[in-house]
């Protein structure tokens, strides 16, 4: 990162200190460009690949291989992102997903939605979202503590990089069609992030924007335990 010159105005305001954490970029309405933006806002974020296919096509000059990659990354602690990407190779295809997912990031907000559970910490979606994406439609829904998270597998990848730890949910659609599944989980935790709510909403569910830090995450697996 030592050698990254910013070429945005985001950028520039990150390399000099104005910026200090992904929040406040989002925050400030400008777009983000530049992935290595992200790389040292969040220097724990994980990435996984989603779907990797191979697309065929004929060609007059002969058989022409490309190859479609979808990724996610994510912190764990409210930050998610989805990215797609072409190309003739595999390894830098799924390098432009990472990036390009790195650049889709958004802020999601998480608490203590279920009216099972009431036990405060932040846990799960503080109310029921629902994304679509072609025929799929995905809806989840806050759950009680100890549940975990009873969604299919794609959808569990999101929701764990998202830093959701219990949460019910079920789709419709076709939902074998990994892409759609997946911007249809993304679409439905950006709704987290679109919906407002009211100081004595986020008071009673303790809903929480972004990060709550690992060492509240401890603390209230420690009391669990007990």
């Amino acid at each position: 990162m030592v050698d990254w010159v910013p070429k945005t105005r985001l950028g520039h305001m990150v390399l000099n200190g104005e910026v200090t954490t992904m929040s406040e970029a989002l925050a400030t309405k400008l777009p983000l460009r530049e992935p290595e933006i992200v790389d040292i806002l969040l220097p724990d974020l994980q990435d996984e690949v989603i779907d990797l296919n191979m697309v065929q096509r004929m060609t007059d000059s002969g058989r022409r291989v490309r190859f479609a990659v979808t990724c996610i990354v994510g912190n764990g602690d409210g930050f998610i992102g989805v990215g797609r990407a072409k190309g003739k190779e595999v390894g830098p295809t799924i390098k432009k997903a990472i990036d390009n997912a790195k650049l889709n990031i958004i802020e999601i907000k998480r608490g203590c939605g279920s009216w099972e559970c009431g036990c405060g910490s932040v846990h799960s979606l503080p109310f029921e979202v629902i994304g679509r994406s072609g025929s799929v439609t995905v809806y989840l829904r806050p759950a009680p503590r100890g549940i975990g998270l009873a969604v299919g597998d794609v959808a569990k990848s999101l929701l764990t990089l998202a830093g959701v730890h219990d949460s019910w949910g079920f789709a419709r659609g076709n939902t074998k069609t990994k892409v759609n599944y997946c911007v249809a989980t993304f679409d439905a935790l950006r709704q987290t992030a679109v919906v407002r709510v009211t100081d004595e909403q986020a008071e009673k569910l303790n809903i929480v924007a972004g990060p709550i830090g690992l060492k509240e995450t401890e603390t209230d697996v420690d009391n669990m335990e007990e």
